[in-house]
């Protein structure tokens, strides 16, 4: 799976809003996140169009998450910003087997980016060992 630059900073900017306690400003998202600004403002209109983010105008305003972080998978972001992947084209001859097989390895990525929310990546903090523990329980 190829995860471009735009995903990798929307999930970065679904993050720091999941760490947020009040709706916080792109600014603040974008130096956070290391994020270029007009690239961050165009993520965020593109997730708030996408039902995933929320923002308000305004010195009080901002920006923060439509559902709780707990509600929001990985997927849900990934799919607003890669799309869905197209089904692979037919593979010939000795080949045609390996169609089922990429999709059972995209059905596996799905399954594993959906089961992860915003809140579990918040909640393992700067350990990635805690994920890991929560697939084996």
């Amino acid at each position: 799976m190829r995860i471009s630059a735009r995903t990798q900073y929307a999930l970065g900017a679904m993050l720091a809003l999941a760490g947020a306690d009040r709706p916080v400003h792109a600014e603040w998202i974008a130096g956070s996140q290391e994020i270029p600004r007009r690239f961050c403002d165009n993520i965020l209109l593109q997730l708030r169009r996408a039902g995933l983010i929320r923002s308000q105008r305004g010195p009080d305003g901002g920006y923060w998450l439509a559902r709780p972080a707990g509600d929001i998978a990985l997927a849900d972001v990934i799919r607003v910003t890669e799309g869905v992947e197209p089904a692979a084209r037919p593979f010939p001859a000795a080949a045609a087997p390996l169609a089922e097989i990429w999709d059972r390895l995209r059905s596996h990525e799905d399954a594993l980016l959906s089961e992860i929310t915003l809140a579990d990546v918040v909640a393992s903090g700067t350990h990635p060992s805690a994920l890991a523990q929560q697939e084996t329980h």
